[in-house]
């Protein structure tokens, strides 16, 4: 299986132009787009979203990543083998949070180049094949490195942020919930929220945290958009307290 963690979006052609590589390049290998529209530009807030929701995908699953707005710099491509699976993308930071977390990383700079890489298009033109050749049981092709150099050292272990808003307006954040007790809440926008476990447990309109089925921290309200009640951007921060 290869599965696509890009800001591509679902609308336009990129990433139908990844798909249309990878199915010609590894033929009867399933390919899923699990997460398309992580946030444009944004290589830190996808580097929090990755190692959350490919968390389940099976062991030998190829994922390519490309949050890239350096494409067509001097910044490396690099595929990470962790914890069973790889991750193949731009060395930017983006895989940082993967290997931080995984318990066994090893870690490739990809050295091929294929004969016609545009400047803009690596997901199309570099990491799509190399993720083809991976499925395939291919060798990467590139030489071994350190994976600790694929670490952002300024940032920390979790993010107390908003990251993502997803279809409903649900803003999910940087931090793990296991970070967290019970009786934590959370300070955003000027206001205080609790956790509850369940949207039917939050009954009121009052905004809410929970621990989304991914392990990371969500705050919602229920049956509204928690993103247009509390104003809501990617990017926007929060204080934990104890209740």
């Amino acid at each position: 299986m290869i599965a696509t963690f890009t800001d591509f979006g679902g609308n336009g052609p990129y990433l139908g132009q990844v798909r249309a590589v990878l199915h010609q390049q590894a033929p009867g290998v399933a390919v899923v787009d699990l997460f398309p529209d992580l946030p444009a530009y944004n290589v830190q807030a996808a580097a929090y979203l990755l190692p959350a929701y490919s968390q389940y995908l099976p062991r030998g699953c190829v994922c390519l990543c490309v949050v890239d707005p350096g494409v067509g710099s001097d910044r490396a491509a690099v595929a990470v083998q962790a914890d069973g699976r790889w991750y193949v993308g731009p060395d930017n930071g983006l895989l940082s949070q993967v290997v931080r977390r995984a318990s066994s990383v090893t870690a490739f700079e990809i050295t091929w180049r294929p004969a016609g890489l545009s400047a803009s298009f690596h997901g199309r033109d570099l990491f799509a094949p190399v993720c083809a050749m991976l499925a395939g049981g291919e060798s990467v092709p590139g030489q071994p490195i350190d994976s600790q150099a694929l670490l952002s050292a300024d940032w920390p272990a979790d993010l107390c942020e908003v990251v993502y808003i997803d279809h409903y307006g649900n803003a999910v954040t940087g931090l793990r919930a296991q970070q967290l007790s019970p009786r934590s809440c959370i300070e955003i926008a000027g206001v205080r929220c609790e956790r509850r476990r369940t949207f039917s447990e939050a009954g009121s309109q009052r905004p809410f945290w929970y621990a989304n089925a991914n392990g990371l921290v969500e705050i919602a309200v229920a049956n509204r958009s928690a993103a247009a009640v509390l104003n809501l951007a990617i990017g926007d921060a929060f204080e934990v307290t104890l209740a």
